[in-house]
């Protein structure tokens, strides 16, 4: 077992008592493509999100990842776990990262991360987020005061990759406003449209009060490079 790297920017604090799984620098993600093929036979709904859901969006990579997130349904965790079962699924949070070993080992609630490990290639893949909702509603997971209609937060690439809009994947970056996720925003802001602007500015206002992405929206132009 390799220890997790303590540079690697992680935001878990490592317990290595609790770490069961390969270190942090054995992150080789798929691409939303490799991901999308090998999802190919899953019939739930599913989505890239994060930085990935941005240049999806884009049509272009615009940065280096770190890692490839997508987002199931909470209730359909279950049948992703079987889908997956060539690899090995481990519940990430508060510093653990533990094996599920089989299907009786019932994923922690307060738990929404999950990574994929890939045995045979001993690299981390994906980190499968489950969320609220169902197959009409989109329910953002921090706060379920957030609601939108599905078809409306998830788009898809012309080769089939669904990942969530812009508007949807602001919000989700709102919380930290790192330097990578200022980029994010400055990047996507002149693609949301007026409906998308509006909705963004109504749920940041709720989920954070005082966010200083407010003021860029309410002043309906495009921001200026910081």
């Amino acid at each position: 077992m390799k220890p997790p790297s303590q540079e690697s920017g992680s935001p878990f604090r490592v317990t290595w008592d609790a770490w069961t799984g390969p270190g942090l620098d054995d992150w080789r993600a798929w691409t939303p493509e490799q991901a999308a093929a090998i999802l190919s036979g899953f019939d739930r709904p599913w989505c890239v999100v994060g930085g990935w859901a941005a240049d999806l969006a884009h049509g272009c990579m615009t940065r280096e990842h770190e890692d490839l997130e997508i987002a199931i349904l909470a209730a359909d965790f279950p049948a992703m776990r079987d889908y997956l079962r060539d690899y090995r699924l481990y519940t990430v949070g508060d510093g653990h990262v533990t094996l599920q070993a089989d299907e009786r080992d019932q994923r922690p609630p307060d738990t929404h991360q999950n990574w994929v490990l890939d045995e045979r290639a001993r690299a981390w893949r994906m980190d499968v987020m489950v969320e609220p909702g169902d197959e009409n509603a989109w329910v953002f997971r921090r706060d379920q005061r957030v609601t939108a209609p599905r078809a409306w937060m998830v788009e898809w690439t012309p080769v089939r990759v669904p990942y969530l809009r812009l508007h949807g994947m602001l919000l989700y970056k709102a919380k930290h406003a790192r330097e990578k996720d200022q980029l994010d925003f400055l990047r996507a802001w002149p693609s949301l449209a007026a409906d998308e602007r509006a909705w963004l500015a109504d749920s940041l206002a709720l989920v954070h009060p005082g966010h200083p992405w407010l003021s860029r929206l309410a002043a309906n132009q495009q921001p200026m490079a910081e």
